[in-house]
């Protein structure tokens, strides 16, 4: 055997080893869907608190405004739910698919690495509530959310990492610039989660 092919077998060992220890099962096609649902949630907030104006000066509510700031937590809500289920059953799909199991070691220690930001997060978010800073929130949600991708990018794509950085920065802007919150939320949950399923998608899954 020569050195090269020593070189590449030694390559392609540590290749399988590296995936081996990673949750793969992450859908690139779940992460455009997610992102796409984030910007209808967006699109459907903006209309809750601007109306139908294209004007961004002018809004028809405040969200300070009785019932306001429960219509758009019902959005969030809804948006929650359907990318969590969007995820779980296309990341299902794809360990089938591949005769590969969904709940292992490597998936234990991505909910873990994940869900300690994520529940963080969720509470601080919601005492931001109770306490009426609500122009917090979308940078706070932001922040956490990135602090969860760059958690989980130690057990899957590395790709996760610059999502979350990105994400990070985003919010550190929303806090920066209040009152547009809404579009630094919908960059971040939507724009740029989008461009990062078309990434995976077309690296690992082609």
């Amino acid at each position: 055997m020569s050195q090269h092919d020593l070189i590449k077998e030694i390559g392609q060992i540590r290749s399988l080893m590296e995936r081996s220890s990673k949750f793969m099962s992450i859908s690139g096609l779940s992460g455009i869907l997610i992102g796409s649902y984030a910007l209808i949630g967006a699109f459907f907030g903006y209309v809750t608190v601007y109306g139908a104006r294209t004007d961004f000066r002018y809004r028809d509510n405040y969200i300070t405004d009785s019932g306001i700031i429960g219509k758009l937590i019902l959005i969030a809500a809804v948006v929650l739910l359907a990318s969590v289920l969007t995820a779980f059953l296309m990341a299902r799909h794809k360990a089938r698919k591949n005769k590969q199991t969904i709940w292992n070691a490597t998936s234990k220690g991505l909910l873990i690495a994940t869900a300690i930001p994520l529940l963080t997060g969720g509470v601080f978010s919601m005492l931001l509530i109770y306490k009426g800073a609500y122009g917090l929130i979308a940078s706070s949600l932001l922040i956490f959310y990135g602090l969860a991708l760059s958690a989980a990018s130690s057990f899957t794509f590395k790709e996760a990492r610059w999502l979350g950085v990105m994400d990070i920065l985003l919010g550190l802007l929303a806090l920066a610039f209040p009152g547009y919150g809404l579009w630094f939320w919908a960059t971040g949950f939507g724009l740029l989660h989008i461009v990062y399923g078309i990434i995976v998608h077309q690296r690992y899954e082609k």
